[in-house]
């Protein structure tokens, strides 16, 4: 396969530290343009990963003909204006995760796509991950007998009053930068929507969610109960764990973690660790994104999971009153 052209769209931290970097490890992804809000900017940025080209506005590079591809690592509340700019010229994108801060928003984003022919996909690189996929086989193989209990969790230390993060303009809060991946988590392994949905939320001065807990409760009877939160006084607590009328699986697993992981099944009284090695997540990510354009491939984080996600997060949302 020939190399794909990438703009990068923005300056954030998670493209500084995370995608950029996996990016450069993948696959068939060339580094072609980045563009900030300062050229000063954009040009540290080119020095520091060897774009070809630095442009100091979004418009600047969504105009280079030569970009095939963005990544839209920009605040929450900029996601849908700047996907459905890029896909409106032709470009395909790679929008980071929570794709949008509503349903409503995801369905004119996915629209625009498919109108103009190119592929849209949310930035949940974890989901790209052996891992997540190990253990999806041994639900479908039915090593746990079927669901009944899910806890899924993400919690991070308080974050300084002036991060863009605690910024309600922005649709900042747990559950937008945090509890997506505990919602998402919850809905791939289960793989339906709940039936119905309750949370309570802890609000910053602010006015946005500094802790949210939810329960997903499923037609089936079984029960999600996913935790988000900013509040911890250090470091940070990944929770995974599956109950099943057959049997459990426990892993300390954090969200987008790369090596060597390991996850046990308890089932009849015995316990039998496995270990998943998983590559930098953010370069299967690009790699698939660049398959799904040059070979036809579907997006592994599919348009129907994201609507999904998207509409449990509305849901959440509703009730805890953000």
């Amino acid at each position: 396969m020939r190399t794909i052209r990438w703009g990068v769209l923005g300056t954030a931290d998670i493209a500084r530290g995370q995608t950029i970097p996996g990016m450069q490890k993948a696959e068939h992804c060339g580094l072609y343009a980045i563009a900030g809000r300062s050229l000063e900017k954009a040009r540290r940025f080119q020095e520091d990963f060897g774009f070809e080209k630095a442009y100091g506005s979004y418009d600047a590079l969504l105009a280079d003909p030569e970009v095939e591809a963005v990544y839209i690592p920009l605040p929450n509340d900029l996601h849908c204006e700047w996907t459905i700019r890029a896909l409106q010229v032709g470009k395909h994108v790679l929008c980071e995760k929570p794709l949008a801060v509503s349903e409503a928003q995801a369905q004119r984003m996915f629209r625009t796509a498919q109108e103009n022919g190119v592929h849209l996909m949310e930035a949940f690189a974890y989901l790209h991950s052996p891992f997540v996929t190990a253990v999806q086989a041994e639900v479908d193989s039915g090593a746990i007998g079927e669901i009944r209990y899910l806890e899924s969790g993400f919690l991070t230390g308080r974050r300084p009053d002036t991060d863009i993060r605690l910024r309600k303009e922005t649709y900042g809060g747990a559950l937008y930068d945090l509890g997506c991946y505990a919602v998402s988590m919850a809905l791939r392994l289960m793989g339906r929507e709940p039936e119905t949905v309750r949370a309570a939320a802890q609000f910053a001065p602010q006015g946005i969610d500094l802790f949210t807990s939810a329960l997903l409760l499923f037609e089936n009877g079984a029960v999600a109960n996913l935790d988000c939160g900013m509040l911890l006084p250090r470091g940070r607590l990944d929770r995974f764990r599956l109950h099943g009328t057959l049997g459990e699986i426990v892993s300390p697993v954090e969200f987008n973690q790369q090596g060597d992981i390991p996850y046990t099944v308890i089932r009849d009284g015995a316990r039998e660790t496995k270990t998943v090695h998983a590559p930098n997540n953010y370069s299967l990510e690009a790699e698939q994104m660049n398959r799904c354009i040059l070979l036809g491939e579907a997006p592994a984080v599919s348009r129907d999971f994201s609507l999904m996600n998207a509409r449990v997060m509305d849901r959440i949302l509703r009730e805890i009153g953000y």
